[in-house]
C-alpha cells in the first residue's frame, strides 16, 4: 500500500506553510508573514507510532506562472501531450532563475504527488491565478483546492466560481482554527481523488482517531499522577536553633509553594509534548491564570469551588489542616482566596514542630527540633489545580500547529463548579483516600483518572 503524498502549492504568502504546519501536526515548518519563506520543497510525513500515514510537500509560490504557461503551450500540439510537456519544462529549466520556483514546486507533483492548490478567501480573485490552475491541471494529477481563510473579508464565493472549473473538489479551510474532526474531513476528500488512495486514507483516519483517544487517555493519566504528586508532597528541614524560627518558616514555606508550582509546569510541559508541541509559549497576558502560582487569590477565585459546593462534597472538616499538626500558624484557609500571605502563614497545610520528633536513623531514635510543610490538606487545592489543568488541556486540543503565536484563553476558565454533583463527590473521595494515605495508591490513581475522564469536557463557567 502505497504513502499518500500532497504537494502544497499556490502563490506566494497565500499560507501553504500553514497548512502543511495543520495537516502535518508539525510545529517545525517554518511560517512566516513575509512573502518567500518557502524556497525549497520540503517534505513532512505524519507519522503515527512509527507508520507514515501520509506526507505533506511545502513548496515555493509560483513566481512567473504566465511566462511558464506561454512556454508549455508554445510547446504542446495536443491535450495529450500536456502532462508531458509540463515534464519537459521542468527538465530543461532546472538551473534557470526564472522558473526557479515553477521548477521546484513542480518536481513533486511530476513525480506523482496529488495537488493541494491554495488561495486566500479573505482576498479578490484575479485573472493571474488563471496561468497557475492551468499548469496545475496540465500535469493530470488528481488535486484539490483549498480556500484559506486568511483575513477579514470573504470572497467565497467568486473563490468557489473560478476554482470550480479547474478543480473537482473545493473545500473552504482555515489552517488557524480547523478542529480535529475538520482535518480528517479534508483526507477524506482526498480520499475521494484517486481510487489507490482510498484504502490507506480511510486507514489513516483510523489510526488518527484512535491516537487522538489514547493522547487524550495518557495527558489525563499525566495530570492524575501530577494531583497525587502534589497533594501528598511533603518538605521538612531540620530546625536551626541558632536562626530565626520565623524566617525559617518563611523560607520553607517560599520553597514548598515554589516545588508545587514547579511540578504543575512540567506537568504542563509533559501534556504539550503528548500533542507535539516542544516550543509552546503561554506568556500572554490572557494565560497569566495558568501562569499565575498556584496560590494567588485569582486562581483560587477562577478555579476552585464555592464553599457550598465544598460542604456538598462533605469534606469540610479539617479543609484547612494538617494530619499532625503541633502549632498551626496563622488563621485563613486559601479556599477564601488569601493568597501567598497565607500559605506562607499557615493557611493551607503549612505547619511546624516545635517538638521533639521521634525518627529513626540505622535503629537509633533521635532528637531534635523539625520544621515540615505539607501535605496539602486544603480541599479546595486540588480543584484548582485539576482545573486549571483541564483548561490547558482543552487550550491544546482545540489548537493547530500553524498557530505559532503564545496560547491565549478563547474562553472562561474551565471551572469544576459546572460539574456534577455526583462527579464532585467522586473526585471528593478520592483526594480523601490521598490525603488519608499521602501516597499514590495505583487503584486510586486508576479511580482518578476515571472521574477526570468524565471532567474532560465539562463546560466554561463564566468569570466572577
Amino acid at each position: 500500500m502505497s504513502t499518500p503524498r500532497f504537494a502544497v502549492v499556490g502563490h506566494p504568502n497565500k499560507g501553504k506553510s500553514s497548512i502543511v504546519a495543520t495537516l502535518a501536526s508539525d510545529e517545525q515548518v517554518e511560517i512566516s508573514a513575509l512573502s518567500g519563506t518557502t524556497r525549497e520543497a520540503q517534505e513532512y510525513p505524519l507519522v503515527v507510532d512509527g507508520e507514515t500515514l501520509y506526507v505533506l510537500i511545502d513548496t515555493p509560490g509560483f513566481q512567473r506562472a504566465r511566462a511558464a504557461l506561454e512556454w508549455m503551450q508554445a510547446h504542446a500540439t495536443t491535450s495529450a501531450e500536456r502532462a508531458q510537456v509540463v515534464r519537459r519544462f521542468v527538465e530543461q529549466h532546472r538551473g534557470d532563475a526564472r522558473f526557479e520556483a515553477e521548477c521546484r514546486l513542480l518536481t513533486p507533483v511530476i513525480g506523482g504527488a496529488g495537488i493541494l492548490y491554495v488561495v486566500d478567501g479573505s482576498r479578490p480573485f484575479g485573472h493571474e491565478y488563471e496561468a497557475e490552475m492551468e499548469i496545475l491541471r496540465w500535469t493530470g494529477q488528481p488535486s484539490l483546492a483549498l480556500i484559506n481563510m486568511i483575513g477579514a473579508g470573504d470572497y467565497r464565493r467568486e473563490w468557489e466560481n473560478a476554482l470550480g472549473q479547474y478543480f473537482r473538489i473545493v473545500r473552504v479551510f482555515n489552517a488557524m482554527d480547523a478542529d480535529f474532526d475538520k482535518r480528517l474531513q479534508l483526507l477524506l476528500a482526498f480520499a475521494q481523488l484517486r481510487e489507490d488512495w482510498q484504502a490507506p486514507l480511510e486507514r489513516a483516519v483510523g489510526v488518527l482517531r484512535a491516537a487522538q483517544v489514547e493522547r487524550r487517555s495518557r495527558a489525563v493519566r499525566l495530570i492524575a499522577e501530577c494531583l497525587v504528586t502534589l497533594l501528598s508532597y511533603v518538605r521538612e528541614v531540620p530546625l536551626d536553633t541558632t536562626q530565626s524560627t520565623e524566617r525559617q518558616r518563611a523560607e520553607l514555606g517560599e520553597a514548598y509553594r515554589a516545588e508545587l508550582i514547579r511540578r504543575e509546569q512540567d506537568c504542563r510541559r509533559e501534556v504539550e509534548s503528548l500533542y507535539h508541541y516542544e516550543r509552546l509559549q503561554r506568556r500572554e497576558t490572557a494565560v497569566e491564570i495558568l501562569d499565575e502560582d498556584l496560590f494567588s487569590s485569582l486562581s483560587w477565585r477562577l478555579f476552585g469551588l464555592t464553599r457550598r459546593q465544598l460542604v456538598a462534597t462533605g469534606g469540610v472538616g479539617g479543609a484547612a489542616a494538617g494530619s499532625v499538626i503541633d502549632v498551626a500558624v496563622g488563621g485563613h484557609s486559601l479556599f477564601l482566596g488569601s493568597g501567598l500571605g497565607a500559605l506562607i502563614g499557615g493557611a493551607s497545610a503549612w505547619f511546624t514542630a516545635d517538638r521533639i520528633a521521634e525518627t529513626k536513623v540505622l535503629g537509633r531514635p533521635l532528637g531534635g527540633h523539625l520544621l515540615r510543610v505539607g501535605p496539602m490538606r486544603n480541599l479546595n487545592f486540588p480543584y484548582v489545580v485539576l482545573g486549571r489543568a483541564l483548561l490547558h488541556l482543552r487550550m491544546l486540543e482545540g489548537r493547530t500547529h500553524a498557530c505559532r503565536e503564545p496560547m491565549a484563553l478563547v474562553s472562561a476558565p474551565v471551572s469544576l463548579r459546572t460539574a456534577g454533583h455526583r462527579q464532585r463527590a467522586e473526585l471528593e473521595k478520592v483526594f480523601a483516600k490521598l490525603r488519608k494515605q499521602g501516597t499514590g495508591d495505583p487503584l486510586q490513581v486508576d479511580r482518578l483518572c476515571r472521574a477526570i475522564e468524565s471532567l474532560a469536557d465539562v463546560g466554561d463557567d463564566p468569570a466572577p
